[in-house]
């Protein structure tokens, strides 16, 4: 059983209220279990919403209140973002998922790189808020680029 990023399902979560659907999961679907979870609606966000970036740091900045999470329009949604991360990792725990399937790039969900905060597409490495809490959890984080057998 893995909790997965909804918008890889197919679901309009993402913030512009679009979907990022992967072909190789949705033909998987049927030999895993996949619970499809979206941080930012868990956070109290809606969908669609402003585009947001961290500044100031990545994922780990901002649990640690180093860093925060901001839209384009300057609003500060941290507690959004730390609220969906923490309920993402209350279900991965009740649940006793074997992983976690998260969207790169994501603020909340981003694995390996982010974008760097400034809204201008560029990106550098580090983890969203979500991804880092998991993975300080010790649970397995994968993409769609390193996929668990499928």
């Amino acid at each position: 059983m893995y909790l997965i990023s909804a918008c890889l399902l197919g679901i309009r979560s993402r913030y512009d209220g679009g979907s990022s659907p992967c072909r190789l999961l949705l033909k998987s679907r049927d030999r895993l279990a996949l619970i499809p979870i979206c941080p930012e609606q868990l956070g109290g966000l809606p969908t669609p919403r402003e585009p947001a970036e961290i500044r100031g740091g990545d994922g780990n900045d901002v649990l640690q209140g180093r860093a925060a999470v901001v839209t384009r329009e300057g609003h500060d949604v941290t507690a959004n973002f730390v609220r969906g991360a923490e309920e993402t990792l209350r279900m991965a725990i009740l649940l006793k998922v074997r992983g976690i399937i998260l969207k790169e790039g994501s603020p909340s969900c981003g694995y390996g790189r982010i974008h760097d905060g400034s809204f201008t597409g560029r990106w550098r490495e580090g983890h969203g808020v979500t991804a880092s809490l998991l993975e300080a959890n010790h649970f397995k984080i994968y993409t769609v680029n390193n996929l668990p057998s499928v």
